[in-house]
């Protein structure tokens, strides 16, 4: 895999991009396939790893652990380990997730309508 260059002139427009542009902002945080559905998913409630795996069936795990994490360190999830054996792992929407509920939300309802046009 090639490294990205730290100072490229396309690393500066896109952080540059960030900074400005709010729609650019939201989809560098929840951009990947799997991120919309997994947020979609804890928006009513916390659910432990096997929950998430079997409420999105055709994710791999390699994808779902990754997006995760991406997620926890974007601060839209909270994760959750108990010191038991064996362990409890669980994911939550963090305060800035929960903001983000009523806009997948949105995403939904635009779908349910745009593919009744389509049929």
């Amino acid at each position: 895999m090639t490294a990205i260059k730290e100072n490229s002139t396309i690393q500066e427009n896109r952080k540059d991009m960030l900074d400005q542009c709010p729609v650019m902002y939201v989809m560098e945080k929840i951009s990947g396939f799997w991120k919309p559905i997994i947020l979609f998913q804890l928006s009513t409630g916390e659910k432990r790893y096997s929950e998430l795996k079997k409420a999105i069936p055709k994710v791999t795990e390699k994808m779902l652990i990754q997006h995760l994490k991406q997620l926890e360190a974007d601060g839209l999830i909270i994760r959750t380990a108990r010191p038991v054996v064996p362990p409890h792992v669980t994911y939550e929407l963090s305060e800035a997730g929960k903001k983000l509920s009523p806009v997948i939300d949105a995403m939904v309802d635009w779908a349910y309508e745009d593919m009744k046009t389509i049929q």
